[in-house]
């Protein structure tokens, strides 16, 4: 199929494969994979499809894995964070979130490989093998581990901690209407670890720390969600935009708010001194203005505004610092 514009998906053909029909709304595009990236300008044909598997011509998955890492990192630290852990953590986030989306796209290859959106990604299009997927796995897990085994004692096993719940999440679909709720889990770990790096323990504020995350996670991804609801609900996979549909605006709201309030209650438990409080308001200002101008029905607005969750990010690991710095 050609770079085509698609509406959803009309009706299902005879031997139960699901049928595009393509039109001009330009809500949706044919693939989710970015034409003319820096992987393709730039790298042999060969690696490409690993790298696709990875997510690297897509990296704000691997932004939002960081950032919780980060927080706990400066919130455990007074004065300005360490540097190296800062980098230990950056390669950490993008080695693992890439074996994360190859462990995803292997449980939904036979999902993928219906969706106009998600055939031609390695797997289902026949680029990559699934043992040459779960092979390419291992080593980012690998990498992974090594970098993992740089922390204390305390640190690797709260780290080791995470695999159950990384491994569980792309099932969860299949279960539950709320595997945003997994992903949070899972996407905010770095919260414990970057705390658990420096202090060798796991205190109140990392803890409000993680929660926050996973309500700023249920947020950024219930958008997010609302970008496949149309193929999701065709191909039987659950989510958050599916069951929270036309009333979505209020949850995002509640989600957001939740987030806030628990990010005040780390600084507090933390005593981070009065520019985190500054700084945290320009955050929730920010999810407040997603929240009130996403366009649920718009593919490309959800997609914009999951991927302003960026700004986000920074705005708050600006503030914990500063809180930490003017103290």
């Amino acid at each position: 199929m050609g770079p085509g514009k698609i509406s959803g998906f009309a009706c299902l053909a005879g031997n139960g494969v699901i049928v595009p029909v393509m039109t001009d709304n330009p809500r949706h595009t044919a693939s989710d994979i970015p034409a003319g990236s820096w992987v393709d300008r730039r790298l042999p044909a060969a690696v490409r499809p690993y790298l696709r598997l990875a997510r690297l011509d897509r990296p704000i998955g691997a932004w939002l894995l960081l950032f919780p890492c980060w927080w706990g990192l400066a919130l455990a630290t007074p004065g300005w964070p360490d540097p190296w852990l800062a980098v230990l953590f950056a390669i950490g986030a993008v080695v693992m979130r890439g074996a994360g989306c190859t462990l995803n796209d292997i449980a939904d290859r036979d999902f993928d490989g219906q969706v106009a959106r998600t055939a031609d990604r390695p797997i289902p299009s026949g680029a990559v093998s699934v043992g040459q997927a779960a092979a390419f796995m291992v080593v980012l897990t690998l990498i992974g581990l090594t970098v993992l085994l740089q922390f204390n004692d305390f640190a690797v096993a709260v780290g080791a901690g995470s695999l159950i719940v990384v491994a569980v999440y792309p099932f969860m679909k299949r279960i539950t209407h709320w595997p945003q709720v997994v992903l949070g889990l899972a996407f905010n770990w770095g919260a414990l670890l970057g705390w658990a790096a420096v202090r060798g323990d796991l205190g109140w504020p990392a803890i409000a720390l993680y929660a926050a995350g996973i309500f700023w996670t249920l947020g950024y991804d219930t958008i997010y969600a609302h970008q496949d609801k149309e193929d999701d609900l065709l191909v039987g996979v659950k989510s958050t935009a599916l069951r929270l549909g036309a009333g979505t605006r209020p949850w995002l709201y509640s989600f957001f708010a939740a987030a806030v309030a628990l990010l005040a209650m780390a600084g507090f438990l933390a005593q981070l001194g009065w520019p985190f409080y500054t700084l945290l308001g320009v955050a929730a200002a920010h999810m407040g203005w997603q929240a009130a101008t996403v366009d649920l029905d718009t593919p490309r607005d959800c997609l914009a505004k999951f991927k302003s969750n960026r700004h986000v990010g920074w705005v708050i690991l600006g503030a914990i610092i500063a809180g930490q710095v003017v103290n």
